[in-house]
């Protein structure tokens, strides 16, 4: 079968149904029958996932290499879009003016105390430094970071969906938001409530009406900053399109997770990207000749390793997750 870029109602609908085993919320109803002349008692227990699980179920020791700090991921429900957007526009600008290998006292010297962002107090350069970490690690030394630099510098165009990934590996109210991005097709209007809906069933409904209301806005400014939304006051769907770099960078996501082979395709890094199966597959075998992967397809089957694009270090370190 031949997936379309916008088959993606029946693969989302996982989500609900539990076909991957990865609800956003899973309900168990545990009914105690009792005689007749008493009415049956129900218990309800509420588990919460992550929805980084689409596709995949990562084990305790693939989440912890993949959490380790020289890996880069961030799990939990707690995240920097309480506060900011993915800041593509500082990032931007940061990346201009930084060099490959710097570390963690270097980017904090060039934002406070160069002010490369050009912000005007002392306070909030620290603040800015504190939100970009959070959301991208900001360290040669961070794999993910690292790669994503390095893609970043040879694919302008795709800038964008490269912060965004990045900034969804390591933000979880950001990863939360991702369904029903994923869900509305081209031209559809995104409902307020959608993600509110979201961010309760992935967040247990911890925060209040205010906090809800302040990360939504910021994660529907990420997802206007990323393309994949359009307008101001109401926000409409609009598709991107991957580049092999980006889709290299989705696989490399899914792979420290522990996906292998077609199911690599098919996980929330690759299901925001808007593109089918079939034509990522296509995307990958563009960044195989660029040298960025290796990959064999053959028959349905698909063999993918983002080994070429890792240091010796950093396969060893994520060498666990096979």
């Amino acid at each position: 079968m031949i997936s379309t870029p916008f088959d993606l109602k029946r693969s989302l609908s996982t989500f609900e149904t539990g076909a991957y085993a990865i609800n956003l919320v899973k309900e168990f109803s545990l009914v105690n029958f009792s005689p007749a002349s008493k009415p049956a008692k129900i218990e309800r227990k509420i588990m919460y996932t992550d929805p980084i699980n689409l596709g995949i179920a990562p084990t305790a020791e693939q989440k912890a290499i993949a959490s380790d700090k020289r890996v880069g991921f961030r799990f939990g429900d707690k995240g920097t879009h309480s506060s900011r957007t993915i800041m593509l526009e500082e990032l931007s600008t940061l990346l201009r003016v930084s060099q490959p290998s710097f570390n963690r006292e270097e980017f904090r010297k060039v934002i406070v105390q160069e002010n490369c962002l050009g912000k005007r107090t002392v306070s909030t350069r620290k603040l800015s430094l504190q939100r970009l970490s959070e959301l991208y690690g900001l360290d040669g030394e961070v794999l993910l970071f690292r790669v994503m630099r390095q893609l970043w510098q040879n694919d302008e165009r795709g800038r964008r969906l490269l912060a965004l990934l990045l900034a969804m590996a390591r933000d979880p109210l950001l990863r939360i938001t991702a369904p029903p991005i994923i869900r509305l097709r081209p031209g559809e209007e995104l409902s307020r409530q959608a993600l509110i809906d979201a961010l309760n069933r992935g967040t247990g409904s911890r925060f209040n009406e205010t906090i809800l209301d302040k990360i939504m806005r910021n994660a529907a400014s990420s997802w206007t900053q990323s393309g994949h939304l359009q307008g101001r006051s109401r926000k409409n769907r609009r598709a991107v399109s991957p580049t092999p770099a980006v889709v290299t960078f989705a696989l490399l996501l899914g792979y420290i997770l522990g996906a292998r082979g077609r199911v690599l395709f098919e996980t929330l890094w690759a299901k925001v990207l808007d593109t089918g199966v079939d034509e990522l597959i296509h995307l990958a075998m563009d960044a195989k000749r660029v040298g960025y992967l290796n990959l064999k397809a053959s028959g349905g089957m698909v063999e993918v390793s983002p080994a070429q694009i890792l240091i010796e270090e950093e396969r060893r370190l994520i060498h666990g997750t096979d």
